[in-house]
């Protein structure tokens, strides 16, 4: 059945009557709905710990808009919190976590999550929510990429200058590669456990991948999503699953993250979507591109650059429509309409099977 979702089909480059469209963060502080719940239920942890929560979350986007796929509500640390690295959320300052990693022994120590035990309330969101669709969109379950999660789990916290982990990368190195190791050990049987309990599709987030040098962001960074990648299409429970790879700020490193193995690269609106495809579009299918602040502009103006984005992509197959990056927490929930509005008028001209004969 999953074959026969346009999004599912554009990944793997087949004909589609138009270019399938969704976002990241389509289920946040954007929504009133979203508020309301947040506001009942409380902190943003407990919502993705709530398995009905989570459910809830995740289709209020679907049920308001006319998406091509949705993402489960959770957050990329679940794994380190899982770690026991003690995860909590202060008011205007992100994710915390009582016991960052400094040491290899603390890596050592680290254990292994279950995924049916320490990370059950992930799976059993995930089965809720493909029940609830029942065949209706498809389903993306995700994870963060190892460097991306390593970040936090060193620093502490969000950070802009990522000292400690850099420093950790240029004096103790083999201290940073043991903790990626443990993290991408966790992230295969993670998303695994996701698409066992009914995602039709996985997204590896790489946030923070471009902070990094071009050599640095291959040694510590992009192996390591390789890694997950090769697990899961070596896998035969896993492999008929689209994988989709998100470097943030990685547009110099298409042609390099097109050739680990996975089905569709996001990308930001630091590139040009044509020229990505001129890069990497016969290996892999194509995510993004526009610039999330786009959603402050008039509907008129966000309908132009919708068409200005199709445009460069061009006609054939292959291109998800996306944002380079999640809504932002005030973007009217009208302006999202208009965008998908746009895809759905301009976006089937680009396509055999919408042109009119």
């Amino acid at each position: 059945m999953q074959s026969s979702f346009r999004f599912i089909k554009a990944l793997a480059r087949q004909d589609v009557d138009s270019t399938p469209v969704w976002f990241m963060r389509q289920a946040g502080r954007y929504l009133p709905e979203y508020r309301a719940i947040r506001e009942k239920v409380g902190g943003f942890l407990g919502m993705c710990k709530n398995p009905q929560i989570a459910c809830e979350i995740t289709l209020q986007p679907i049920q308001r808009y006319q998406l091509d796929a949705a993402i489960i509500f959770s957050d990329i640390l679940t794994i380190p919190d899982a770690m026991g690295l003690g995860l909590y959320f202060q008011a205007n300052e992100g994710p915390h976590f009582k016991d960052p990693i400094r040491s290899m022994r603390q890596v050592q120590n680290l254990p292994i999550p279950d995924m049916q035990t320490e990370l059950r309330y992930v799976m059993d969101a995930v089965s809720l929510v493909s029940h609830e669709f029942k065949n209706r969109v498809p389903l993306i379950g995700f994870c963060g990429s190892p460097w991306t999660v390593a970040t936090y789990m060193v620093e502490g916290k969000s950070s802009k200058q990522f000292s400690l982990i850099k420093s950790m990368l240029y004096n103790e190195p083999a201290t940073l590669l043991a903790l990626l190791d443990k993290v991408t050990t966790t992230s295969c049987l993670y998303l695994q456990a996701q698409i066992e309990s009914g995602a039709n599709a996985v997204m590896i987030f790489d946030t923070w991948g471009g902070v990094l040098s071009p050599e640095n962001y291959r040694q510590f960074s992009l192996r390591f999503m390789e890694k997950i990648v090769h697990y899961l299409k070596s896998n035969p429970i896993t492999k008929s699953i689209p994988i989709i790879l998100f470097t943030k700020q990685g547009g110099q490193h298409l042609k390099e993250m097109a050739q680990t193995g996975c089905d569709a690269i996001g990308i930001d609106w630091t590139v040009d979507i044509g020229h990505a495809r001129q890069l990497v579009g016969h290996q892999v299918a194509l995510q993004g591109n526009l610039d999330p602040s786009v959603l402050y502009a008039t509907p008129e103006n966000i309908e132009q650059q919708v068409k200005a984005t199709l445009a460069q992509f061009g006609h054939g197959n292959g291109h998800v429509f996306n944002l380079g990056h999640g809504i932002y927490p005030d973007i009217p929930p009208e302006h999202v309409q208009a965008m998908i509005d746009a895809v759905r008028k301009y976006s089937p001209a680009y396509h055999q099977q919408g042109k009119v004969t």
